[in-house]
């Protein structure tokens, strides 16, 4: 059960997400999401240029998950295409239209072809999932969600199944990712990704986001008035360092970092009120 969650996330954040076990943090993805509105409050994303409720499934929102969701039938680039086609055509034009749809098809795909260069996969579009490693179907999971151009991408341990070389080339991704929002933003323009990625790695939360999030049910609840546990609130929300994708990551010099969240977030015995450790002004 979540408790009184009040989260803001601007355009271009990272925001790492972090928490015990059953606290609620794919929860929170699924009412981010839309599959599972809140029973209280509301969501709001940027929809169509405008804030609107999230109360279902939209464009707008894209997610990843630990399991990859690839069809076994398509190669990498027409899965990642499929989403466009899903999206902007339906069954009846395929099957009356053969020049529109023949048209369109190439515009998906030359579409699909783009994102997979971005996420590495250049070389490997014409593969299908049978031959791709659980690395390489993560990145094609990834160009399916980036190709969609959502304005917030959620990412439920996405790497959580994979070996740690892995993990490293795949964080490394995602800062690219980052630099891009950074260009843009240096030009004036728009940051084109937005991410909240959930995570129990503590060095991949440190180093792939620009906000941690602590989410907990472990704080003083009793001070607040309650007699019993009301459920898991955001206990830590502080700003994280930020890192280049070719920037060698020096583990201990994130120790300080570990240290405090694990006894603010982790510790059953080290109950804070709940805005102790939280930074109102959190973000980059």
């Amino acid at each position: 059960m979540l408790y009184d969650l009040n989260l803001k996330v601007n355009a271009g954040q990272f925001v790492s997400l972090i928490g015990p076990s059953g606290c609620g943090k794919s929860t929170l993805l699924r009412a981010i999401l839309g599959t599972h509105p809140p029973n209280e409050g509301r969501i709001l994303t940027l929809q169509n240029g405008r804030l609107a409720k999230a109360d279902h499934p939209g464009r707008d929102r894209g997610i990843v998950y630990q399991k990859y969701s690839l069809y076994p039938f398509l190669t990498a680039l027409d899965n990642v295409a499929l989403g466009l086609k899903l999206d902007q055509t339906t069954t009846m034009f395929r099957w009356f239209n053969w020049a529109g749809w023949s048209r369109k098809r190439r515009e998906f795909r030359d579409r699909a072809a783009v994102f997979l260069e971005k996420v590495g996969l250049g070389q490997a579009m014409n593969l299908y999932p049978s031959q791709m490693s659980g690395g390489m179907q993560q990145r094609v999971a990834i160009a399916q969600a980036l190709i969609m151009e959502p304005a917030i991408i959620l990412l439920d341990e996405p790497f959580g199944a994979l070996d740690e070389a892995t993990r490293e080339e795949l964080q490394e991704m995602l800062l690219q990712l980052y630099e891009e929002n950074l260009e843009a933003k240096s030009n004036g323009g728009k940051p084109p990704y937005t991410l909240i990625i959930v995570t129990h790695e503590l060095n991949e939360a440190i180093r792939v986001g620009d906000r941690l999030i602590g989410l907990s049910q472990y704080w003083d609840w009793k001070a607040a008035g309650h007699t019993t546990g009301p459920g898991a609130t955001i206990v830590y929300d502080k700003p994280a360092p930020v890192f280049r994708s070719n920037e060698r990551p020096n583990y201990e010099s994130f120790d300080d970092i570990r240290k405090e969240i694990r006894k603010y977030v982790y510790n059953p015995e080290v109950l804070q009120p709940r805005d102790e450790h939280v930074c109102l002004n959190s973000t980059k």
